[in-house]
């Protein structure tokens, strides 16, 4: 089988500012997005981005608009509580936008019906979110559609609408989403957007509060950074499909979306689960079998870190390439992007049961949560390996794992853990259990999946900041800080990473393709 080109595989999802070439695109998308409603004009679009730029955002998929929300600054309290939209953006000009005010206010957002439930909404919402603790404003507050009001509006007031909708007896597609997003009720407005039939004129004053908010001083430097992610312990067990195994797979991606994970973490060739239904004895037929399954593999994860908004490290899967095959994990970004890295050790059962080829290049990943590495269960046993990748930048080191009893797996985990301190630097491992007795080599499985950093006050006690309960089913969620990271780095109890002797020794990459 030739070598597998990823970039077929890839989309492109950005979330950016808009720009004035966008104009066109954007008016387009507003009469897909609200029909029967008066669209924006060139000119007010044009205002806002000489006006405010920075508070214009949209999302594009493979270049083309999907989504796009529109802001302002002001100072709130200086509006009626029963204004209108038209008062509070001037007209739809944003003339009025106040630098020095506290407030974000959003005006618009809108998502091509194609493309709804694929968390876009979430992506420019978190956006708004980021622009306001980075300009240090103290709320973002909006005025929200309620567009199924019209269903019930001959049966109960707006106020009993909007109490049944945060009830959950109710479901808004507008209220519900802002609810879900942290926003909370302050009013209902009357004739806030007279067009909005739907909503019957109404909507709903809304407030997300800015926690890091500091009153009478811009921030001057980042207080936190941090990243959340699920690490899925999975179970192997017999399927009888691709689809079964998809079906399993998307329900830990919806879990770690649900959670507002940066990252889902899938154990080390948990993909040998396709064996279970292939009919193959011999071991070295079976992978290559298995490995025919790589275009789907690769479709699968890249559509569902799109889909849910989480980067994910696929676990690893077996591919053939020119006759050879390899242990590799893929990083499947969110933005639609997907990189690989090689297993650089291979244990011997790896190389007895299947002829597992190694590879010969270590990578250090950009990511929108900083720089990731991969090292794949075996390679996080060789500590040069960690300190190249934490020279290179990483951060976090990533080791899905696949150990079939505990002595195994103890060396998986006291590594990482050495490695986390040695180099102040967070590690993850996420591993298989259960049992394929159906499939040769791959009848038992040990884990106990965990988050590790390093160990020092700043940091959690005996250095865990999260770990499964063992050999069980089950994901923990756990959250890292870069900042805090970053500050140990400097001036820690220890600093490893400052106090190692470079006039001694060195890791050096020998370069080899």
């Amino acid at each position: 089988m030739p070598k597998i080109d990823i970039h077929q595989f890839e989309t492109k999802i950005e979330l950016r500012n808009i720009r004035e070439s966008d104009i066109d695109e954007l008016m387009a998308l507003q009469q897909v997005c609200f029909p029967g409603m008066d669209p924006w004009k060139r000119d007010q679009l044009e205002s806002h981005l000489k006006i405010f730029p920075e508070g214009q955002f949209c999302v594009t998929f493979d270049g083309k608009i999907i989504g796009s929300c529109s802001s302002l600054i002001i100072n709130f309290d200086e509006y009626d509580n029963q204004h209108t939209w038209d008062e509070i953006t001037d007209e739809g000009y944003i003339t009025n936008h106040d630098p020095e005010g506290l407030n974000l206010y959003g005006i618009e957002v809108m998502v091509h019906p194609d493309f709804r439930r694929m968390k876009i909404g979430r992506r420019l919402y978190e956006a708004r979110k980021d622009l306001t603790r980075r300009l240090n404003l103290e709320s973002i507050i909006i005025g929200g559609r309620i567009p199924n009001y019209q269903k019930f509006a001959d049966k109960m007031t707006p106020r009993r609408y909007v109490d049944e909708v945060i009830e959950h007896n109710i479901y808004d597609p507008v209220l519900t989403f802002q609810l879900m997003n942290g926003f909370t009720v302050k009013r209902i407005n009357a004739s806030y957007l007279p067009d909005d039939k739907a909503s019957q004129a109404y909507a709903t004053l809304m407030e997300w509060n800015n926690v890091d908010f500091r009153k009478k001083t811009k921030r001057q430097f980042k207080t936190s950074f941090p990243v959340r992610m699920c690490v899925i312990q999975y179970e192997m067990k017999k399927i009888n499909s691709f689809e079964d195994f998809a079906s399993q797979v998307e329900y830990y991606t919806d879990v770690a979306s649900d959670f507002r994970s940066d990252f889902a973490v899938f154990p080390e060739i948990f993909t040998t689960q396709l064996m279970s239904f292939l009919d193959e004895k011999s071991p070295s037929e079976a992978i290559r079998k298995l490995a025919t399954y790589t275009p789907q593999y690769l479709e699968l994860f890249n559509n569902l870190a799109v889909k849910y908004n989480v980067n994910i490290i696929g676990g690893s899967h077996f591919v053939e390439e020119d006759h050879h095959i390899y242990n590799v994990s893929y990083l499947f970004r969110r933005d639609g992007t997907i990189d690989k890295q090689y297993k650089i050790h291979i244990t011997p059962n790896e190389q007895k049961w299947w002829g597992i080829t190694p590879g010969n290049q270590v990578k250090v990943f950009d990511t929108d949560c900083g720089k990731i590495a991969i090292l794949i269960c075996y390679d996080i046993q060789f500590p040069e390996l960690a300190r190249y990748v934490v020279d290179h930048g990483a951060n976090i080191i990533f080791t899905p794992f696949c150990t079939d009893e505990r002595q195994g797996y103890l060396r998986v985990r006291y590594c990482s853990q050495a490695r986390a301190i040695e180099n102040q630097v967070y590690t993850v491992i996420s591993g298989t259990v259960g049992n394929l007795p159906q499939v040769e080599n791959m009848d038992i499985q040990y884990a106990q999946s965990g988050i590790f950093t390093p160990s020092d006050f700043s940091f959690a006690r005996d250095g865990i900041a999260g770990e499964c309960s063992p050999n069980i089913e089950t994901v923990v969620v756990g959250d890292v800080d870069l900042e805090i990271l970053r500050r140990n780095r400097k001036a820690g109890s220890v600093t490893q990473l400052k106090d190692r002797r470079d006039d001694l020794y060195e890791i050096r990459w020998k370069g080899k393709d």
